[in-house]
């Protein structure tokens, strides 16, 4: 093990990557630069070209942010204030968040203990006739089960929106035989292209998939004004572009998409090899349905979960919880009346998760360090 003053673990490392492929991406900026097309400029359509060949999808459109992008989609549906909507307690606020400021119900469904998924198992009992539409959101980096959602979204006549934020890449194998990526599934998949996704650019940015003629026509409209043509507003719409410049890199990185992903996976299976025998860790459970793409390696761990946490922190490797309180136990989400105990394994996870470093340029030192650190802790 090499000595700690000659490692420097990072939660993510988006310098040591980006310097592998520099050169490549230092020209698609230049050349945008260069063209003075920074605003829905020629970079923007061939990555959303690009991108729908990558997920085998009919229509891209790029956004400004995966916030946007699920505002985009609701919006696009036609629903009206008062409709529910169904997703998880347990992700990151955005998926909840348009929901409510478009004056629709989120209506949570607790989570599967293992995947951290929504529990598709329970989702028929918190349907009602107000239910229009659900968001799964593919968490960490693998999807739900999408057999039995579509069975649900078929039979009761609800939208099926993706939140893929997490799981760009990760395929699905469908009872069938069949597969296709996650996000081009549903009526409508959205995603995420924050810095520190597995295809992230170098600011924000986020885009909608649909096989929908229909759809995307409103999708294209609602996130420039409104506007079916220069200053005709059919639709009440929203500002939210994806610079040239983003597209620019997000091009580059698209090329190694899966080559980042397949990394990942190899890191999470040193993890998993090195610290699957400790009692006290659960290591991540697969779903083997879908690829897993690891956005994030979380752990569960015992009652000792803050403590093993400090002591990561003392050999100066990071680590995070993802996330500490679940959405229905937020104040922000206290009108819609749940209360502690409403979803009990959401509620035990925040409890035990650790998200573990994870990225593309860990090397096996730095992978040895992390898991030495962690075995003597339970010794």
């Amino acid at each position: 093990m090499k000595a700690l003053e000659s490692l420097n673990i990072q939660m993510v490392d988006l310098r040591g990557q980006y310097e592998k492929i520099a050169s490549e991406i230092d020209r698609n900026v230049a050349q945008v630069i260069q063209s003075g097309a920074f605003i829905n400029g020629p970079a923007v359509n061939v990555f959303a070209n690009n991108l729908a060949k990558y997920l085998d999808v009919k229509h891209v459109v790029p956004c400004a942010n995966g916030t946007d992008a699920l505002q985009i989609a609701l919006m696009a549906l036609n629903f009206v204030p008062g409709d529910e909507v169904i997703t998880t307690p347990f992700t990151f606020v955005s998926t909840a968040e348009v929901i409510a400021l478009l004056g629709l119900k989120p209506v949570f469904v607790d989570i599967n203990p293992d995947t951290f998924n929504i529990d598709v198992n329970q989702l028929e009992e918190h349907i009602s006739a107000k239910t229009k539409c659900i968001i799964p959101v593919h968490l960490f980096g693998q999807g739900c089960n999408m057999d039995l959602l579509l069975d649900i979204c078929s039979q009761y006549k609800l939208a099926l929106i993706e939140d893929n934020a997490q799981a760009i890449g990760s395929v699905y194998n469908f009872d069938n035989g069949t597969n296709k990526k996650l996000g081009a599934i549903g009526d409508i998949g959205t995603t995420s292209f924050y810095p520190s996704k597995n295809l992230g650019a170098y600011g924000d940015g986020g885009a909608v998939f649909t096989d929908s003629d229909k759809i995307v026509a409103k999708i294209k409209s609602i996130a420039n004004h409104g506007q079916s043509k220069k200053y005709t507003y059919e639709n009440i719409g929203i500002n939210s572009r994806l610079d040239s410049l983003q597209a620019a890199i997000l091009q580059v990185k698209l090329k190694y998409l899966d080559v980042f992903n397949q990394q990942r996976q190899m890191v999470a299976e040193w993890y998993n090899t090195n610290l699957i025998n400790i009692e006290a860790i659960v290591t991540p459970a697969l779903n083997k349905k879908s690829t897993h793409v690891y956005h994030q390696y979380c752990i569960k761990v015992g009652n000792r979960r803050d403590e093993l946490r400090q002591c990561l922190a003392q050999n100066n490797i990071p680590s995070m919880i993802y996330y500490p309180k679940p959405l229905h136990l937020q104040q922000a989400y206290a009108t819609y009346g749940y209360k502690a105990g409403d979803f009990k394994v959401a509620e035990n996870t925040a409890n035990k998760i650790l998200a573990l470093p994870m990225h593309t340029e860990l090397t096996h030192a730095e992978l040895s360090y992390i898991c030495d650190v962690i075995v003597n802790f339970f010794k």
